[in-house]
Formats: structure tokens, sequence, C-alpha cells
């Protein structure tokens, strides 16, 4: 007999879904639930799915959005991953109840039995949301909230004109495609979370703004990340620097020494590693290109320059000596005469001072060497005024650029 019952419940009008609160019988609850959830309304299910009216102006939603976590920068694929946390609240006078007859502070309910904004962001290339199935808190008045959370990797234009010690902006454009301005309207909020800050960038800022003049619905997210910059100081400028020294010290040997030669190629020859490995590890753009690719480019050339100084001056002193070594020989009875009468020997002779190309070639390379030291501190000022001064404006996107380009405006 029982188990007869329970199959004609359904028969009998008593549905099990129906929402129902302690201490009351189903048919008041019912009679007090708005008609979206009553079984005697085969159009409830439709209806609770459609946006809440507001009259002749648009549903306000309420977004508040947690940063608590930016984990991951790539500037080489131009992507920032980070963690939020959305709450979303708005007003459906559809799901209010009677307080006073029954008296229930909040009830949830699953996110696809009722209206949410579906929520897209523009610049993702893929989300993650943590919760399938989230459930909304609706409370009497008929005032509904949503907590979702979410992992997203997005696109961010960094600006690495001084990297590393690049500041960049990076938006999360939030759009609800399936409604208009006419009918849905947002209000956000940001709040930064982040609590720890050992990591290369870290969120220096965080504001939210309605853009204006949409066709769609939207809201956008703006976080500031700031480069601590320690590792790429330790890992690209103070070896640069250090590069740049020894070649001015190296400057200081004697023309003539073998080991000189062989330090400068040395140094080029490192240089020549350091600057491919540099170009491998900095993202290159159509426009404003870190300072240090230039800066390192730059350095590569006085290391060449220098290098090639010392091997031109070493082979015509080279030459010189040679040509001083076999010129007594040409003459038969000079070299007798230099024998039986030893004197003070000629220069450029083993015995005596070095001849007149010897001396020219340690002459130009002393003053090359007081050129090149001159050289190296101005580069190195004028560089230090290009990062302090220059200002670089990036050329506009081929959709902002383009006649009809851009995001879709009234």
């Amino acid at each position: 007999m029982a188990l007869w019952l329970l199959l004609h419940l359904p028969f009998l009008g008593l549905g099990l879904g129906q929402p129902s609160f302690p201490g009351h019988s189903p048919r008041a609850s019912a009679a007090a639930w708005p008609a979206l959830f009553s079984r005697d309304s085969p159009e409830a299910a439709p209806e609770a799915l459609q946006i809440p009216s507001n009259g002749s102006a648009p549903l306000l939603v309420t977004a508040q959005v947690f940063v608590s976590n930016v984990f991951h920068v790539d500037i080489l694929r131009y992507t920032v991953s980070s963690v939020l946390l959305l709450r979303l609240s708005w007003l459906d006078t559809r799901l209010a109840w009677n307080a006073s007859a029954h008296p229930r502070r909040a009830v949830t309910l699953p996110w696809d039995s009722l209206w949410t904004p579906g929520l897209t962001i523009q610049e993702a290339l893929w989300v993650d949301w943590r919760d399938q199935s989230p459930r909304a808190r609706v409370d009497p008045d008929g005032n509904v909230e949503l907590y979702l959370a979410l992992t997203a990797e997005t696109n961010c234009d960094f600006e690495l004109l001084r990297f590393p010690r690049d500041q960049s902006d990076c938006s999360l454009s939030f759009y609800a495609l399936s409604n208009t301005v006419t009918e849905l309207e947002f209000r956000a909020y940001a709040v930064n979370e982040i609590v720890s800050v050992k990591r290369e960038y870290v969120v220096w800022d965080l504001k939210t703004q309605v853009p204006p003049q949409q066709l769609v619905p939207c809201f956008q997210v703006t976080l500031t990340l700031q480069n601590t910059a320690l590792k790429a100081i330790i890992a690209l400028l103070v070896p640069g620097e250090a590069l740049l020294v020894a070649d001015v010290c190296g400057g200081l040997l004697p023309l003539g020494a073998a080991e000189r030669l062989g330090y400068k190629v040395t140094l080029l020859l490192g240089c020549l590693v350091f600057h491919s490995s540099l170009v491998q590890a900095l993202p290159s753009s159509s426009s404003c290109n870190p300072l240090l690719i230039y800066y390192f480019t730059v350095l590569l050339l006085l290391l060449f320059l220098s290098t090639a100084e010392t091997v031109l001056l070493a082979g015509l002193l080279a030459r010189g000596s040679q040509g001083a070594k076999v010129q007594p020989s040409l003459v038969p009875g000079r070299g007798q005469q230099n024998h039986e009468n030893p004197g003070p020997a000629p220069q450029g002779t083993p015995g005596g001072r070095e001849g007149s190309g010897g001396s020219w070639a340690e002459a130009a390379d002393h003053v090359f060497f007081l050129a090149y030291v001159a050289g190296v501190v101005c580069s190195q000022v004028i560089f230090a005024g290009i990062w302090m001064w220059m200002v670089c404006k990036s050329d506009p996107a081929p959709g902002e650029a383009a006649p009809h380009g851009g995001q879709p405006r009234l």
C-alpha cells in the first residue's frame, strides 16, 4: 500500500521538487513562493531563465572581482595567468517571498534554475571554471548572489621598452554576449587579495571601469604589473657591464704582447654568445622593442671595433719589426762595419728602440685607447638619458587603425 502511494504521488499533485521550509506544509509554501516555481505553471522554467525586468531601466548587476593570484607571466608569449573570484549580485523580484510567513534568511538554488549573466573574457586563451555547478544565494527580497571562481590565461600587451624595469597594464574584459545594454548594466569593483610578492612580476595596481558606448554589456579589470627586475639585472646587466670593463682593461696590455690579441678575441666570442642568448630571451615586436637589445648590440659593436683595432695595429707592428730585421742583411758592407764598430743599435733592431713603424703603431694604439674610453663613457651616459626620458608610442593595432575597425560602438 505504501509503495502504491509513492508511485501515485505525482498524480496526486505532491511534487517532491517544490522548495519547502521547515514547519510549513507544501501547499502553504507553494502559495508563498513565486509563480515561476509553481508546479501548476508549465511556463515557470522558461520564465525563470529570462532576464529579470527592471521596468524601463536596464537590470543593474554588481560585479566584484577578487584577484587572489597572478602566478605566471610569459613575456615571450605575451600572456598572464591569474586566479580570480567573481561575486555577482542583482535583484530578481520574482524570487522574493513573504519573510514574515516563512522566516528563512536565504535559500540556495542551482545556477541553471534561474537567470544568471553569461560572461566571456575577451582576452582569454583558456578559462578553467573551478565549480561546474555553482549555486546562487537568494534572500527574501529577491537579491541574488552568485560566486564564480576561475583560473584564466589571458593575452597582455606588455610595454617592454624599459625591460627589466617595465610596467604594463593587462586588461580582462568581461562581456555578457547574450544581452544588450538596454537590458543589462554592470557596476564593477576590484579587490587585490594578493599577499605574496615572491615573484618576478607583482600587481602594483588594480582598477575597474565600464567602457562607454558599447553594444554589449561589459566591464573591464586592469592589472598593473611591475617587474621586480632583480633576476634580469643579475643575469643581463651585470655580465654586460663586466664585459665592457674587461675590454677597457685589455687596452692597457702592450700592443706587441701575444696575450692581448687572444684576450680580445675571447671577449668578443663571449659577447657574441651572450648577445645570442639575450635575443632569444627577449621578445621582439614591430615597435617599442626593449632598449636592452639596442644596448647590447652597441656593446657588441664596441668590442668588435676594439678587437679589430688590436688585430690591425698588431699586424702593422709585426710587419715593421720583420722589415727592420731583414733590412741590414741587404747591405753587405754595412753589417761588417757595424760588427767592427759596435754602437747604439738603430731603432727597430732587437738591441735598440723600436723603429718608426713601431712607434707609430703604439702612438696610434694610445690615441685609440683614449678615444675608446671616451666613447664607452659617452655611450653609457647616452643610454642612461634615453632610458630616463625616451617615450615610445606603440603602433596602433590593425583593427583600430582601419577606418571601420575597433570594437563595436553605438
